[in-house]
């Protein structure tokens, strides 16, 4: 039997195959990272959004990549995030 292959996002933003299913997803378009379950990425769907869906290995992965916190499913990270953007003034 074959191994099943994933296909995440890299720290350096390229596609790699992983035998290990992602535990973050993502929107390449709008460098937004969350939760597989987030209740905002399953509602936007529908409309096209799982054409841009990319997948990490990890939080780690998704900051180093270049991708911010989702605001819904990951409020305290996304909070953090705007409070050291805000520091640095990226927004």
């Amino acid at each position: 039997m074959t191994a099943k292959h994933y296909t995440l996002i890299g720290p350096d933003g390229t596609d790699v195959l992983s035998t290990v299913p992602g535990t973050l997803g993502g929107n390449r378009r709008r460098k937004i990272y969350g939760r597989l379950d987030c209740r905002s990425a399953i509602g936007s769907l529908p409309t096209g959004y799982a054409k841009h869906r990319v997948f990490f290995a990890d939080e780690a992965t998704a900051i180093a990549a270049g991708y911010r916190p989702c605001g819904t499913c990951m409020q305290a990270e996304y909070n953090t995030w705007v409070e050291e953007a805000m520091r640095s003034d990226r927004l």
